[in-house]
């Protein structure tokens, strides 16, 4: 909740209560799904200079006993994995990172590499472990994995294995952009190397294949 701080002795109770209500009121539930699923489009920035924030410091420190209680509540998180299911949302954030890393490059005096920036989720397809191939201004490779939503900087976010294992590949290259308040102000803070290295990876899902006898 915006404008509230998190305390860690009602956190579980606060998410048990919101996810048992959402579901039984009609009208709250409708409201979240138009919230999360509304097309959205690349808003329009002229300045750049306070868009990119510092990486946003916990609330409180997540101890094992609160991982094992994050892990056991997965399944109430549907908002927001129909956000992250928003196609339009994560393509209006893509389309706004690709105008951000052009006009880095070229106030880094890197003009030269801003016709080389890449759309490769669209240019190549899903699967790449990355949105976007941008550069350093030395001409190094940037990969770059775009995640955005319209709430808070800690809301926590999807990545698949794909993302995790590239991101320990190219762990030098590898930066995830994760933009936040996208649809009234957005900003940008980037995890750059491991994902593992910055957040606790919960194992929300798995795909099942059955075995043969």
């Amino acid at each position: 909740m915006s404008g509230y701080k998190p305390l860690a002795n009602v956190q579980k109770l606060l998410i048990d209560v919101v996810g048992e209500l959402l579901p039984r009121d009609a009208a709250l539930d409708q409201a979240a799904i138009r919230s999360v699923e509304t097309a959205a489009e690349p808003p329009l920035i002229i300045d750049f200079s306070d868009f990119v924030v510092g990486v946003p410091a916990p609330k409180y420190r997540v101890n094992d006993a609160a991982a094992a209680a994050i892990q056991r509540i997965a399944i109430k998180r549907d908002y927001l994995e129909r956000e992250a299911r928003n196609r339009s949302l994560g393509h209006a954030g893509e389309l706004l990172v690709m105008e951000f890393e052009a006009r880095r490059l070229f106030d880094e005096g890197a003009k030269q590499l801003v016709d080389r920036i890449e759309h490769s989720s669209k240019v190549k397809g899903d699967g790449l472990g990355f949105d976007i191939l941008s550069y350093d201004a030395d001409g190094r490779e940037r990969f770059i994995e775009v995640k955005t939503t319209s709430y808070d900087p800690e809301t926590p976010f999807f990545v698949s294995s794909n993302e995790v294992g590239f991101s320990e590949e190219a762990v030098d290259q590898f930066h995830l952009y994760r933009l936040f308040n996208f649809r009234k102000s957005p900003r940008m803070f980037s995890l750059n190397g491991p994902i593992a290295a910055s957040c606790l990876l919960d194992p929300v899902s798995y795909r099942a294949t059955l075995l043969g006898s």
